[in-house]
């Protein structure tokens, strides 16, 4: 049985899709969620789904190797970033080489990085009146958004779409593919 910890900042939808896609398989479970924010709406959706849910603080993750430790002691196979916007410290990700991944709102290397996530990703692709956007799902290194690149699914940007329609639409790729890929790279 494969081990799944999911790290997510807010509401937790592709986290409680994740959880619910992967609930009684045989081959891979959620076993914990971890959260920076303890106002989060994804502990609330964990607990719901009976699975472990934890907030941490910076030093926890940074400055300790408290979150290190969690993470050992759940042995994970796969450690998915799912709406977590906090760079990932080096120190785990030298424990877990190739077992990070996370979904980015955006056909990467077009608008990653820093500062780039949620609304102001979709806002951005309004303002630069793009044709297409997408969701990136990659494994995650050093750098935010640079990781290589596991999977892209596209959607069209019409004229008439607000910020508010674009996000819609990655929601549904979202939703589609993300448990789909999860689900392939732990066979």
């Amino acid at each position: 049985m494969k081990r799944i910890v999911i790290f997510a900042s807010g509401s937790g939808t592709n986290a409680e899709n994740l959880i619910k896609f992967f609930h009684n398989r045989e081959n891979a479970s959620v076993i914990q969620v971890l959260t920076n924010n303890p106002h989060a709406k994804v502990l609330d959706r964990a607990k719901k789904l009976k699975i472990s849910a934890l907030s941490f603080n910076r030093m926890a993750f940074t400055g300790t190797n408290d979150v290190l430790h969690i993470l050992k002691s759940a042995q994970p196979d796969l450690i998915i970033l799912a709406g977590f916007l906090w760079k990932f410290p080096e120190h785990i990700l030298k424990e877990f080489p190739n077992k990070v991944i996370n979904i980015h709102p955006a056909l990467l290397p077009k608008y990653g990085g820093k500062g780039m996530y949620g609304m102001h990703v979709h806002e951005t692709i309004i303002a630069n009146k793009e044709k297409e956007t997408g969701i990136t799902i990659h494994y995650v290194n050093e750098h935010y958004d640079e990781g290589t690149i596991i999977f892209q699914a596209k959607c069209d940007v019409q004229t008439s779409d607000s910020a508010q329609d674009v996000a819609h639409k990655i929601h549904e790729l979202e939703m589609e593919h993300f448990p789909k890929v999860v689900e392939q790279l732990l066979n």
